[in-house]
């Protein structure tokens, strides 16, 4: 017997994303419901290369009886129906920046805190974190495990498809009108995108910080320790899929270039490929499509004691969003749920 799973969101590039690594993991779902809203009733998505799903209401769904809730339709609406679903006895896995940092709601990287799900029962949701703060962690964690982390200071580059598909026709579009003359009016980018990077993602908050900034910051608290000091500045560049992090560490211990390559060569989920030469790194290109976490240009930071440098790329639809969702459901179902699949 398998498990019953929606997916709230389908028709976004992370639900259509969730759908297709539930079928290459061969996740163990005996029924899976593609939701969206109304204006999506009746349109199709895919399950894998052969499988076509007809889209349902979100609004009408009934999840009594659902097991699992993979939701990533936007906060407002995550807001409203997520409970409704954990109330229904579903166990919602959120997407969204809604629940991250409700106390009662496990905040979930598997490679990192997989033991924060025993918690979940408390509101029957776990919250999946920022796409720019998983990859990070996921380096973070066996670094931190060896020497104790005091400091992160990060500098992001991330991709437009963290704006969704219409940061990805936004892009496009510029870059069309660029070549062509065409006037470029900003829509979802509060600056022209093509050709050009924006230090600005999200809302401006009253300490000069944005909003994607401080998620970086309470999070990677949350997730791996809250002693650790993080500052972040995070940029928007003209890039498909894929983000980027230059990420500047200081331990309490003593820790060198050769045993952070160690620890990180044998931590799950990350890949080392740090190769003093050209093309001896990971660029955001080559992270599309890949699940992994990718660390390149470790090197000594002079400049603090205990101090590292290096370089983390991934791709942010696949890891940072889509397949931290399933890796979640998958420890849920190991740790917490295997009864209902006897």
């Amino acid at each position: 017997m398998g498990y019953k799973v929606a997916v709230a969101g389908a028709t976004g590039n992370v639900g259509r994303e969730i759908l297709n690594i539930l079928h290459e993991r061969n996740f163990p779902a005996d029924e899976v419901i593609p939701l969206a809203s109304e204006a999506s009733i009746g349109k199709e998505v895919s399950y894998g290369e052969d499988d076509v799903l007809t889209v349902q209401a979100l609004n009408h769904f009934d999840f009594k009886g659902t097991d699992l809730g993979l939701f990533s339709p936007g906060g407002a609406i995550s807001a409203e129906h997520a409970p409704r679903a954990a109330a229904a006895g579903c166990v919602v896995i959120d997407n969204t920046s809604h629940f991250r940092m409700d106390p009662d709601v496990p905040l979930v990287v598997p490679e990192v805190n997989p033991q924060a799900l025993d918690g979940y029962a408390e509101r029957n949701i776990i919250a999946n974190p920022n796409c720019s703060t998983i990859q990070m962690v996921v380096a973070l964690k066996p670094l931190h495990d060896a020497a104790k982390i005091k400091r992160v200071v990060v500098s992001t580059y991330q991709s437009v498809s963290g704006a969704g598909r219409a940061g990805m026709d936004e892009l496009f579009n510029q870059t069309r009108q660029v070549y062509v003359n065409d006037p470029i009016q900003p829509d979802i980018f509060t600056k022209r995108i093509s050709f050009n990077v924006i230090p600005h993602i999200d809302k401006f908050m009253d300490d000069g910080s944005t909003k994607e900034e401080w998620k970086m910051v309470v999070e990677t608290k949350k997730i791996l320790d809250p002693n650790i000091s993080v500052i972040a500045t995070c940029v928007r560049v003209p890039v498909f899929i894929g983000h980027a992090e230059a990420v500047h560490l200081e331990f309490e211990n003593p820790i060198d270039e050769d045993m952070a390559r160690e620890v990180l060569s044998a931590a799950p989920g990350v890949v080392v490929v740090d190769h003093r030469a050209d093309e001896g790194y990971v660029t955001p290109e080559e992270s599309a499509t890949e699940d992994d976490v990718y660390v390149s240009r470790i090197r000594t930071d002079p400049t603090v004691e205990n101090g590292l440098a290096m370089w983390v790329v991934s791709d942010n639809l696949r890891k940072g969003a889509a397949l931290n969702t399933v890796q979640i459901a998958e420890a849920l179902v190991e740790r917490h749920l295997q009864k209902k699949a006897a």
